[in-house]
């Protein structure tokens, strides 16, 4: 056990901690994979008197916990998941509590959900997910101090946190011997939410990494730091604050984390077994205009319709006015359309990018 080299203790104790522990996981196990429900704790990052990072204005606090709820709304359709929140407005519950709520609820997987910033370059963008690690490099560290920074806002973070310093590499580093036993299981569950954001989403893949993360070192069940994208970026932080990107991120969180849970029952924990039930859904979009004549998309070109999008199709420019996975709402739309004198205007659907028929669409939804 890697864990324990850090550590001046006798040969002889490492040979009991190690067999104490492995009677405790052979028991865990025996009764997780026994069990009809799992239980999740979604911890929406930041709250209350922590706004989190506010690139381009938003406010990181509120993005993820719309996004948190929507995960939560979504996995508690499940009868076999049971779905805690550490916070469900506007709070916010110390580090130390948000560990403290999921070990005592016994719960089988931790999802601290986040939005990233980098000041140095805006342009960066990608959802990134992170397990807690003896030591990360340099940039990586940058990132963990951020986060853990909100211990500072604790009342009497010194005695609760002993030699805490959010600014030092000594403090972000010290697992504990149970979180040493469910770092293969963080791993996979964040390759898991990788591979779902990166092929269901075409996200760009920030990878799996490793860091000190305050929040997942109080914890003793598999926990992973999801960073959903950059609000420093301008467009990624627009896609974040916006309905479609909020439910789009819920749908891939909701989706990983059942998909976990259907792996476990199978004693496996292979990413590769997606649930096709969160699979993303097909969007019915507006046509409201084609032709080879480049239009800047802003409503005043468009009758007064806003969110009008362009997409280069062939030699053609075609315009798209409304986007919704739910074809009553579209329907909607296409007769917002209709009455702004785009009476030629028709319905059409893609899935994950690709143009295809509406029938079959609407056999998907």
């Amino acid at each position: 056990m890697l864990f324990l080299q850090n550590y001046k203790i006798t040969t002889t104790t490492k040979i009991g901690l190690i067999f104490v522990l492995s009677i405790f996981f052979s028991t865990n196990t025996d009764t997780l994979l026994a069990q009809k429900k799992y239980t999740v704790v979604l911890d929406a990052g930041h709250g209350g008197k922590d706004p989190g990072n506010t690139g381009n204005g938003y406010r990181e606090k509120n993005i993820v916990l719309k996004v948190t709820l929507l995960v939560g709304k979504k996995l508690q359709k499940n009868k076999e998941i049971n779905v805690i929140y550490t916070r469900k407005n506007d709070s916010y519950p110390p580090l130390w509590k948000r560990g403290e709520i999921a070990n005592k609820a016994k719960a089988d997987l931790f999802v601290s959900i986040h939005c990233d910033a980098y000041q140095p370059r805006p342009a960066a963008y990608g959802f990134g997910t992170f397990v807690l690690g003896l030591r990360g490099n340099h940039k990586n560290l940058e990132i963990a101090k951020r986060e853990n920074a909100g211990v500072l806002l604790e009342d009497d973070y010194e005695k609760r946190y002993k030699g805490f310093n959010s600014n030092s590499i000594e403090s972000a580093i010290g697992l504990s011997l149970l979180q040493e036993e469910n770092l293969d299981k963080s791993l996979a569950f964040a390759s898991l939410m990788q591979q779902i954001s990166v092929q269901k989403l075409r996200r760009k893949d920030r990878k799996v990494k490793q860091d000190n993360f305050q929040v997942l070192r109080e914890t003793i069940m598999p926990s992973v730091l999801i960073e959903l994208g950059f609000l420093t970026n301008k467009k990624e932080g627009s896609y974040l604050n916006s309905k479609k990107g909020q439910e789009q991120m819920a749908i891939a969180i909701a989706g990983a984390i059942q998909t976990y849970f259907g792996n476990l029952k199978l004693n496996t924990v292979e990413p590769s077994r997606i649930v096709k039930e969160f699979e993303v859904k097909p969007i019915f979009k507006v046509q409201i205009a084609a032709g080879k004549r480049k239009i800047v998309v802003k409503s005043y070109n468009f009758k007064g319709l806003k969110n009008v999008e362009r997409i280069h199709d062939g030699t053609l420019y075609k315009y798209y006015y409304g986007s919704s996975s739910t074809y009553k709402i579209a329907k909607e739309n296409l007769l917002k359309a209709k009455k702004k004198g785009y009476n030629s205007a028709f319905l059409v659907a893609f899935k994950e990018g690709k143009k295809i028929n509406v029938k079959e669409a609407l056999k998907m939804n």
